[in-house]
């Protein structure tokens, strides 16, 4: 047998074992915000590490864990890697890109030991933008496909399919894709909307259109907004003939965030964004309950989301 024969049934095996591109077609809950949760536990971040401070120090490790165990045990089904923060931007900005591939692999590492527990339960590596947050990538196709890569190559050997998470532009979005296609995996869009019915960019949702390649994508969610902007953009997302869903907030507002102003190397994002007190559990449920009737499969949260809200949602399953 020939080395490309060898390899041709090697990929054809990998193909047969790739999730099942169906799975979101049927209600799934999704866990819920891994970086205030942290907070919420007694994490203490450094500077703008935020979330990624649980990776860097191992005293926080277990602390990781049990939260991406609490949000299973609410009922969740899908568990996003600890990787939001783990950015090389991010850790450039804390000057510790050297630690970018050990943070990312411990993110890996712990959120795939979860199915020493949960066999069934999926692990989606999260990638996040790659420079700022809440604001499109202006840099060179080169260099956001270099690091969406150098991210998802790390990730690849722990997760099941790739979360693309709060991205804010088409352009971002097509290259991510572009970014992880020698993984052959699937992959969920998470678009972000601060206010009102386009992105970042200026694009509307339903221009999403040009660029799904139905074999590959799960979903498209609205990922880190509020309901009521959900609510608002809902009908657009919906005609995109895909499963569909969202990770809702709990901030009063999503903005840009400029984390090489100074004055924010020691804030947290609820400080400067602010935190909502209308959203309970039983408030949140009213909301899902409703987005869920008119046809999204795919209900999950997003900062100051925890796992009481997650049980919530899980009780419509």
């Amino acid at each position: 047998m020939s080395i490309n024969q060898v390899i041709n049934i090697f990929f054809s095996v990998l193909k047969y074992f790739r999730m099942d591109i169906n799975f979101f077609k049927q209600t799934r809950i999704l866990d819920g915000g891994m970086g205030q949760e942290l907070l919420a536990r007694g994490m203490v971040p450094k500077r703008s590490l935020w979330s990624a401070s649980a990776l860097l120090d191992e005293n926080y490790h277990d602390l990781l864990l049990n939260a991406h165990l609490d949000y299973i045990k609410a009922g969740a089904e899908v568990i996003v890697t600890n990787t939001f923060a783990t950015r090389r931007v991010r850790l450039k900005e804390n000057k510790i890109d050297n630690k970018f591939e050990y943070l990312n692999k411990k993110a890996g590492e712990i959120a795939k030991k979860t199915k020493d527990y949960y066999p069934k339960i999926l692990v989606a590596g999260g990638l996040p933008p790659q420079n700022s947050t809440y604001k499109v990538d202006d840099r060179s196709e080169d260099e956001i496909k270099k690091d969406f890569f150098n991210q998802a190559k790390i990730l690849d050997p722990y997760i099941d399919f790739f979360y693309f998470d709060v991205l804010s532009s088409l352009r971002e979005i097509k290259i991510a894709i572009d970014s992880i296609r020698e993984f052959d995996k699937p992959y969920l869009i998470g678009a972000h909307i601060s206010e009102g019915t386009k992105m970042p960019s200026g694009e509307r949702i339903s221009e999403l259109k040009n660029i799904i390649k139905k074999e590959m994508t799960l979903g498209i969610i609205l990922s880190c907004v509020s309901p009521e902007n959900y609510e608002l953009n809902f009908k657009e997302i919906k005609n995109l003939d895909v499963p569909f869903g969202f990770k809702i907030n709990g901030y009063l507002k999503t903005a840009p965030l400029n984390m090489n102003d100074k004055k924010n190397d020691y804030l947290q994002p609820n400080k400067f964004l602010g935190k909502r007190n209308d959203l309970s559990p039983e408030k949140m449920l009213e909301f899902v309950r409703k987005f869920k009737d008119e046809g999204a499969t795919i209900l999950g949260g997003c900062c100051e989301i925890s796992p009481q809200h997650v049980k919530a949602f899980a009780s419509l399953k």
